[in-house]
Order: C-alpha cells, then structure tokens, then sequence
C-alpha cells in the first residue's frame, strides 16, 4: 500500500443519514477549495457521499466539536490572516480581514514554536468560538535584517472545523507566494469576499435547532456525519507508535480525561494524533453522554491557551511548548513521545496492561491482516482500514454501554466478574476502571468485583 505523507488535508464533508429539516440552499462552488458543502435533505432520500474532485485517501466517522447543523450547512470563513516572524518583534499579524477581529493569539497558534527549524507545516487550532488552519513555510533569503530565514503562516477562522480541509491547498500556495512576494494580498482578499460568512448574533436559524456533539449525545445517529480524511495509514500508524498503550489512551479518552499530547515541530502529525486519540471514545448508543462534560478537540495549544484551559474539565491537545508538563493542573494524561503518564494517584491503576487489553490489541491486529488479505485476493472488496480500527472501538465500546445500561434497568442493579468478561474487560484490571466508567457517566449499578489489593 501507498503512504502518502501528513500533509494531506484532515477533514472533508460528507453526507450521512439526514433530518427533515429546513432546507438551505446549497452554497455554490467557488474557485478557491476544493469539494461542495452540505446540506439537509429528507429523510427518506438514501445517504449520498458527496466526493471531492481528489479522491480521498481514507475516511473515518467524526462527530465534529459542538456545532449546530445550521453551521454545517453555510460555508463560513470569518477571517483570513498572514502571520509572520520578524527579528525584532517576534510573530506578529502582518494583515488580516476583516480588519476589526480580534485575532489575539493568533500570531503564536499559527507559527508554532519551534517552527524554525523546520521547512513547512500545517496547524489546527481553536480561537475562541472559532477553529483555525493555518499553513507555514520557511524560506532562506539573503538578507541580514531578516538573519537569513523568512517564515510567515496564511490561516484561515471558521466557526466549525470541518470545512477546513477544503482550504489546505490554498493556503499551501500563498504562503509561498507570501515568502516570495511579501505584501501581495491581492488573491487573500479575494478569496475572503468570496468564502466570508455571516455570523449570527443571537436567536437565529441555526440556534434553533439542537446541538450536535463531537462525542455521541442523544439522538446524535439523526445528524449528518462528519467525515475525517488522513494521510493513507494515519490511524494505523498511530495504533502502531503507540503499540498495546493504545488501550490506555482508550480508557482515558472514554472517560473523557484532559489529554495534553506533547511533541516537537512538526505539529500536523500530533493534530492527526489528537483526532485519533477522540475517536477511540466513539458511542453509538442513544442516551449515553447526557450527564457527562462535553470533550473538545483543542488541536494545537500553546502558553498563550493557559487561561482557557484552566476551566476546560475534558480535551484533548497537543503541544511542542515542554514547559507544559509542568503545569499539573491543566491536564490528567500527559503524553511524552510514546510515553503515556498521569500524576492523579486514583488513574495509576489505567497505566497498566491487563490481559483483556493485550487481547483486545490481538484482534485488532488480526482485523487488520485479514483486511489487508482480503484487499489483495478480492479486487472488488474496498473497505477502509481507518474504518476498520473506528469502528472496532465503537463497537467495543457499545458493548460496555449496553452492558452497564441492561444492568441498571435490572431489579438487583449487579455488576459481576461474568459481566465485565462479557464486556471484554478483566474483572481484576479494569475494576478502577469500571469504577471511574460508571461514576463518569452516572450509570447506577452496584459493582461486586472484589478488589484484588484487598484481602
């Protein structure tokens, strides 16, 4: 199989079982992006994958970050921005529309540190209620006033992530016509009178329909799907530098822990890595989520995000600032390379592999040989392998939840060793973890598992 590298582009819409909901008009194809927008049809009409002029290298499901369908539907970019490093002032906006936004931060979130010693990369990001992408590059000059390097970023704002991806090719071209022609801004403001949205201030067409989660809430199978498109092998690449440790990660991200992914430049590899670290927590189960905080893809943070993070309860992110690790109270799991930690004395116990993970990571291996068998000997047969590792978690982890929900609904509300067999955990092992799994999510069952430190 082909591996293309990390600078394919990370999302693209698609088309899923739709509502009866108020049409919008479809938005019209501009000459910038690539791919059409979505919009709601009736329920009756069978899912349609609406495909980009590129085919994609491979898709997985998503629920996006809180947004509203109505977001969805409008192709909005609230901003467009050049950000460059100047020798004497450090990153700063060079130019920006529309003028009056406020784009504080921004000159920090788009040109990671560390950017120097690399030659191109690409950031996702969260300002505010927004979400941004922004593309860098590193050009040597001969020029003294600028030592030698010239680095700028051209990012765009959108109040959703999903619509992001459309723009990567753009702004791969005018940061390089950015380095090589400074000051030009013709084609950047071009594009923004033709993509620029409207937002809405108070009541309005989206804010009257109900929010669509990123992770599972009720009902959330009647909304459009989101569509993540990776580099070929993004999550089966993740799932192998992590090896076994991927089922720590599962169990922190099902319990919605605050996850800090640290990793020197460049930081669009770990903002795949953030992506794949939410989707091991996927539930397809009406009911399940309702009482538990709402988790954010945060994407890239830096020291600037210190203040927004402090009163985040559930995240996840990632970082190249090692400065971070320090700061405790902003995170339960910190992720060093393939080192997986948490300071919290009652999560030790999820550090551990059991033997229901390594069995778990034996049949996920397994799925993925006969996968790649069956991709050879069948020409016809086409699944996806990012497909195949979503889905074994989603799987996995509807069979936790239907297990705990038949449980609670019984007369006698007990949780036995037979059941946490049958939900594919160790009875021993994954006792803390059970523990914290049913107190996260509020489900009332009485856990008679005895505690293999007690006599």
């Amino acid at each position: 199989m082909v591996e293309q590298g990390d600078a394919a582009p990370l999302l693209r819409w698609a088309e899923g079982p739709a509502v009866s909901l108020p049409q919008a008009p479809e938005p019209q194809a501009g000459g910038w992006g690539r791919g059409g927008g979505g919009g709601a049809r009736p329920a009756a009409e069978p899912p349609r994958r609406r495909e980009p002029e590129e085919p994609a290298a491979s898709e997985v499901l998503l629920q996006p970050g809180r947004l509203e369908l109505g977001d969805v539907e409008e192709d909005q970019v609230v901003a467009v921005f050049v950000v460059t490093f100047d020798p004497r002032s450090g990153n700063m906006v060079e130019w920006c529309l529309p003028q009056d936004i406020d784009l504080e931060g921004v000159e920090f979130k788009s040109m990671a540190s560390g950017s120097h010693k690399i030659q191109s990369d690409f950031i996702y990001f969260r300002k505010g209620p927004f979400f941004g992408l922004a593309c860098f590059a590193n050009m040597p000059v001969e020029s003294e006033l600028e030592r030698g390097a010239r680095m700028k970023s051209v990012g765009i704002l959108s109040p959703s992530y999903t619509l992001l991806y459309r723009y990567m090719h753009f702004l791969e071209n005018q940061v390089r016509h950015q380095l090589e022609m400074p000051g030009h801004y013709s084609h950047l403001a071009a594009f923004y009178e033709d993509k620029k949205g409207v937002l809405h201030a108070g009541p309005g067409r989206g804010s009257s329909l109900p929010p669509v989660y990123w992770l599972p809430s009720i009902h959330r199978y009647m909304y459009p799907e989101m569509k993540i498109t990776h580099p070929a092998g993004c999550m089966s690449q993740f799932i192998k530098f992590f090896g076994e440790q991927i089922l720590i990660l599962w169990k922190f991200a099902l319990l919605r822990k605050r996850i800090l992914i640290f990793s020197p430049p460049p930081v669009g590899v770990v903002c795949y890595r953030v992506y794949c670290c939410c989707c091991l927590a996927n539930v397809s189960l009406p009911g399940i989520g309702g009482t538990i905080p709402e988790s954010k893809p945060f994407f890239y943070v830096n020291v600037a995000d210190i203040e927004s993070l402090e009163v985040e309860v559930s995240y996840v992110a990632c970082t190249t600032e090692k400065i971070f690790e320090e700061k405790r109270e902003l995170y339960d799991v910190y992720v060093d390379n393939q080192n997986v930690k948490t300071h919290h004395d009652h999560l030790q116990p999820l550090l551990k592999i059991n033997s229901a993970d390594r069995e778990k990571y034996r049949r996920l291996n397994e799925q993925r040989q006969m996968l790649l068998y069956s991709q050879e000997v069948e020409e016809d047969y086409n699944p996806c392998e990012e497909d195949l590792f979503v889905l074994f978690f989603l799987e996995q982890n509807n069979r936790i939840f239907q297990t705990l929900l038949e449980v609670s609904a019984s007369q006698d509300k007990t949780l036995t060793a037979e059941h946490a067999r049958g939900m594919g955990l160790d009875p021993q092992g994954d006792r803390s973890f059970l523990l914290d799994l049913l107190e996260a999510y509020g489900i009332d069952v009485m856990l008679v598992i005895d505690n293999p430190c007690c006599p």
